[in-house]
């Protein structure tokens, strides 16, 4: 951590140096105090295996983790098939065909470096920090990189989900660097055939795990006898890439020169063009450190690099980090401007959760109040506008994770002053959807305070017919006439389901061979009817106060419901099923879940809630009197398989109901009560 913290400080070359010096030192040291360095070795022993009794081993059922690979031995093994995590950290979310090529412009390449990586996001099934780090600004973005310091970085699926979901391609990065680095290319590079194994290796686990290629960063000097090899590896991984994951990319980082030499160049040259001339494009060293350099390099039309964003989150910048974060890309969009649209395709849907919060609702119904984090969880992010300082006067709109949320765990909340004649709109989404003849038909759900209304415009362009703008609302609509081309009344749908406040609703909207380019909120004030006194609505009691929540947006071309197969047509099965006890009766049970359609289809749907009904005989006499809450939820999962680790069963249950939800792209979830499930008796276990 501190070398990754210095690098953002110290020139390479010093750093290089100033490591080396010290481990001289140390071999100084050891040899003239063999005995002190023996017991100082034998210390460290006792306490590492002290603190850590069980090292970790992948082949046991576990939570799942998402992990390197430490050794060229591993990976030559191809053992990572035959860890019990490898089924859980495959990418569900594929990457969009508009974005397999890259748009013939300058590009944004954005590599994550953070604490070692590995952190909060290694919990595949999510874990618990509320605060845990995120990017959401991922409209500026071509292209992402995961990287730690060890030999191999495996991107967590996590990252690799939400990215593809925005059009982002996400690449692993291969690294050697230090001693050990020097060790490990002296057999990778010890024949070409050696070099083509490892970079077969290589493109296999990009395939396999579903992220889009390698950053190949090689900080270590060689012999100029081994740079032929090293040119056929950066050539071969390209290769092997391109014809197994169409649009994936291979990058060289600027380090090892054709010399042999680890000299950062800061520039193509002579001394990396080689490796370049190889692969797709080359990361050059970062040194440059303010936005400044975007916008010069912007009006050279040249792509750019940025490394470690990460440093917002970690160097705890003030206020807090959603206010710094968005203050920090707000430069980065000034400076570069908007690289990503969407949506682009139908369905469109987005409860703009970003991946982290306190609490979880399921269609209008809250189902835990647990802090978690889980970034594939991060729904559509919008494109909000981000202003410093704000004052009283103004309604602030941000993307909020601690407000009531209609599905996942956030949503976009408004709050401010509006007089009741005035109308406020913001931005959500910059567009690119082709409507060709089919009509949008929209839901949305709102939750407001007093007279505080919510509706949505939508901005429309065709060549025939210009800019058109349509206003999709639910009250008082007629002076809006005047500031849009169109009004449509927007129509409550019935859910007695769901939580007080929340209102879910519904319109129409036929714009033949247009194209939808940007989707804004529109903030107003009820008008109050005959006889009503404006106190009757008045938000904590102001009558200028405004407050209400955005929960979701979907767009779809039909109207029609989603089809969820019913229980019947799926086979689900349990897997290395343990059951402990305790001299009370208590239990805990630990269990993988797995589930496919009985058809053999692969389909997928892109998430899935697991629930867990513990049955007493209580509740079986009698089903009627099961009472909310008896469904306990367990988590979510974006692949066809759950790890339920150490539940606890009261001693008086005898059976348990795990139920899996299917989600589907609008949104929509299929009834708990015809989803399917996997039951567990353990009455007499």
């Amino acid at each position: 951590m501190l070398i990754a913290l210095l690098r953002t400080y110290i020139n390479r070359q010093i750093l290089l140096s100033l490591y080396n010096f010290l481990t001289l030192m140390l071999k100084i040291i050891q040899y003239c105090f063999p005995v002190l360095a023996l017991i100082q070795s034998n210390d460290t022993q006792q306490q590492s295996s002290a603190g850590d009794p069980t090292e970790f081993d992948p082949s046991e059922p576990s939570v799942p983790v998402s992990y390197p690979i430490k050794t060229l031995e591993e990976l030559d093994s191809r053992a990572y098939f035959d860890s019990f995590h490898y089924p859980f950290n495959k990418s569900s979310v594929s990457l969009p065909s508009s974005a397999l090529s890259l748009p013939n412009r300058r590009k944004l390449l954005v590599c994550h470096d953070m604490k070692g990586g590995y952190g909060d996001d290694k919990w595949v099934q999510g874990g618990s920090n509320p605060e845990a780090y995120a990017i959401w600004h991922w409209y500026l973005i071509d292209v992402f990189v995961y990287f730690s310091h060890d030999l191999v970085s495996l991107p967590p699926p996590c990252w690799t989900n939400t990215a593809h979901r925005h059009g982002v391609k996400v690449l692993g990065t291969f690294l050697t660097e230090w001693d050990e680095g020097r060790r490990i290319c002296n057999k990778l590079l010890e024949t070409e055939e050696s070099a083509w194994k490892y970079a077969e290796r290589l493109a296999e686990l990009a395939v396999a795990l579903g992220f889009d290629g390698w950053l190949i960063n090689m900080e270590i000097n060689l012999e100029v006898e081994q740079i032929p090899n090293l040119k056929e590896f950066v050539h071969h991984l390209t290769q092997t890439m391109h014809s197994s994951s169409p649009g994936s990319l291979v990058i060289w980082y600027d380090a090892i020169t054709i010399d042999g030499k680890l000299k950062w160049q800061d520039q193509l040259n002579e001394k990396n063009k080689p490796f370049f001339d190889r692969c797709d494009g080359i990361f050059l060293n970062y040194t440059w450190k303010t936005n400044v350099a975007l916008e010069v390099l912007k009006n050279d039309n040249v792509s750019a690099a940025i490394f470690a964003p990460g440093w917002v989150y970690q160097t705890k910048q003030p206020p807090d980090f959603q206010t710094a974060q968005n203050r920090w890309w707000t430069l980065v969009e000034k400076s570069w401007g908007i690289a990503n649209n969407y949506p682009k395709t139908l369905p469109f849907y987005s409860n703009f959760d970003q991946g982290h919060g306190y609490h979880i609702s399921v269609e209008g119904q809250q189902v835990t109040e647990a802090s978690w984090n889980n970034m594939s969880c991060q729904g559509f992010q919008p494109f909000l506008e981000f202003v410093d300082d704000p004052t009283p006067e103004n309604i602030q709109v941000l993307v909020d994770v601690k407000e009531a949320s209609y599905t996942g765990g956030g949503s976009i909340t408004f709050k401010g002053f509006l007089d009741d004649s005035a109308v406020f709109t913001t931005r959500l989404f910059s567009a690119e959807l082709p409507l060709g003849n089919q009509p949008l038909h929209l839901t949305y759900s709102v939750k407001s305070d007093g007279d505080s209304q919510l509706g949505l415009s939508l901005h429309f362009f065709s060549t025939t017919n210009g800019r058109t703008s349509i206003l999709i609302a639910s009250w008082d609509m007629n002076k809006f006439s005047s500031k849009f081309s169109k009004v449509i009344m927007a129509h409550p749908i019935r859910k007695p389901e769901i939580d007080p406040g929340w209102i879910v609703y519904e319109g129409q909207i036929e714009m033949k061979e247009h194209i939808l380019t940007e989707i804004h909120a529109v903030c107003y004030k009820l008008k109050p009817e005959n006889g009503e006194l404006r106190s009757e609505h008045k938000v904590d009691g102001d009558p200028t106060k405004f407050f209400s929540v955005l929960g979701h947006i979907a767009i779809k071309n039909s109207k029609g419901n989603s089809y969820m197969p019913p229980s019947s047509l799926w086979l689900v099965e349990g897997q290395n099923i343990k059951l402990t006890s305790d001299s009370q009766g208590s239990k805990r049970v630990s269990a993988k879940i797995i589930w496919k359609l009985k058809d053999g289809s692969d389909f997928m749907f892109p998430k899935y809630n697991i629930y867990v009904l513990k049955l007493t005989k209580q509740v079986e006499e009698n089903p009627g009197g099961r009472v909310k809450g008896a469904y306990n939820y367990l988590g979510v999962t974006q692949v066809t398989a759950f790890y339920v680790s150490d539940l606890s069963v009261p001693s008086y249950t005898y059976s348990l109901k795990f139920i899996i939800q299917a989600c589907d792209f609008d949104g929509a979830c299929q009834k708990l009560d015809d989803s399917p499930y996997f039951q567990l008796d353990i009455e007499g276990q």
